[in-house]
């Protein structure tokens, strides 16, 4: 293996190799002709190949031709490679899959409210920025619209979405993109489905935002019990949370 490493070690013989790989059973003569150095120079950086196994020869009637062997840098791979590479590649594929699982956070409360008035204040634009950090989602609610999220009084948008599933007042579903800054930006488009439940003279409303990958900026998701208690209080009290959040862009 030593002569393997040692042909390998020069630029000259891995481009002879290269050339052979893309196009096999060359003449000496060939191969000259694309190396700036003597037909001499050539024939021996070709020699020291063969000793090493990685170029082995044929007779063509009265030509000589050059194959590319690439058993030894297999074995080379096999033997030193694989064993020190291959655990650090299926960590990093590990790792990879690990950043890459999606998450999904599943958030649920009960409001005393109907369903239709609980549907109201996900969707009204002026009730939702009353609990929602001040930003209402400003839609037409039909599957494939558009969605922003917008603090109209302080000309700021903090998203956009689209719109996936509705059915009103039971179920809405849709993308979301949080654009506040560059952190959240760089997490994409995550998912958010709004599912709401008669309970007596309650509703269980049940929202899920999932499609994040696993170890996602907690500030994509962090703000939904406060959002939520936000919305149940106004529901149920007409009154406005004063948590330092909720007031963040009133």
């Amino acid at each position: 293996m030593d002569d393997v490493f040692k042909a390998l070690a020069d630029s000259t013989r891995r481009s002879l190799l290269d050339e052979l790989f893309r196009v096999d059973g060359q003449t000496l003569g060939q191969l000259e002709e694309r190396f700036a150095m003597t037909r001499f120079g050539v024939m021996k950086h070709l020699k020291l190949l063969e000793e090493a196994g990685l170029v082995v020869t044929r007779r063509r009637g009265r030509q000589k031709l050059h194959f590319l062997n690439p058993v030894p840098i297999r074995l080379v791979h096999d033997r030193w490679v694989s064993k020190y590479a291959e655990p650090w590649v299926a960590g990093l594929s590990d790792l990879k899959r690990e950043l890459e699982r999606p998450m999904e956070k599943i958030y649920e409360i009960y409001i005393r409210t109907t369903p239709e008035r609980l549907w109201e204040a996900i969707t009204d634009p002026e009730i939702r920025s009353k609990y929602n950090f001040g930003a209402g989602a400003m839609s037409d609610w039909q599957v494939g619209s558009h969605i922003d999220v917008d603090v109209a009084a302080h000309n700021v948008h903090l998203g956009e979405g689209e719109v996936l599933e509705v059915d009103p007042p039971r179920r809405l579903v849709h993308t979301l993109v949080a654009l506040w800054d560059d952190q959240v930006k760089a997490e994409g488009s995550s998912r958010v489905t709004w599912e709401i439940e008669p309970v007596g003279d309650s509703c269980h409303l049940t929202v899920t935002h999932d499609q994040m990958r696993e170890g996602a900026s907690n500030q994509i998701y962090g703000g939904w019990p406060m959002i939520l208690s936000g919305l149940k209080t106004w529901l149920e009290s007409g009154e406005l949370l004063t948590t330092p959040g909720s007031l963040l862009y009133r």
